[in-house]
């Protein structure tokens, strides 16, 4: 397990996705996600077949967020270029975290997983 961290304060625990199979899935066939999902990389994502409404941060190689988005079900999402990952949690999380574009984010090992 990780946690999703700006600025040493803990936003939620992050599942990460970097193989083809676990990007392409993301959050289908969920009705609801407590957490963070981060895809890595990627530079756009689509909330077809979704059963949820989504924030999504498209995040830089620093994990930097570029832009913020909320994404009805069953749309695509415009490339962001410069993007190398996204963030995607249910749709009212950024808000709630107080995300922000600009915002650096980081990906902390919990203790249990640390080696």
């Amino acid at each position: 397990m990780a946690w999703l961290v700006c600025d040493d304060r803990v936003l939620a625990t992050v599942e990460i996705a970097t193989g083809w199979r676990e990007r392409a899935l993301g959050l289908l066939g969920r009705d609801e996600f407590d957490n963070a999902l981060l895809l890595r990389p990627a530079f756009s994502v689509h909330t077809l077949g979704m059963r949820f409404p989504i924030d999504v941060a498209h995040l830089d190689r620093d994990l930097v967020v570029l832009k913020m988005a909320t994404m009805g079900r069953h749309r695509i999402g415009i490339p962001v270029w410069r993007a190398r990952a996204v963030l995607e949690a249910e749709a009212g999380s950024f808000t709630r975290w107080g995300l922000m574009p600009g915002d650096r984010l980081e990906v902390r090992q919990t203790a249990g997983e640390r080696g």
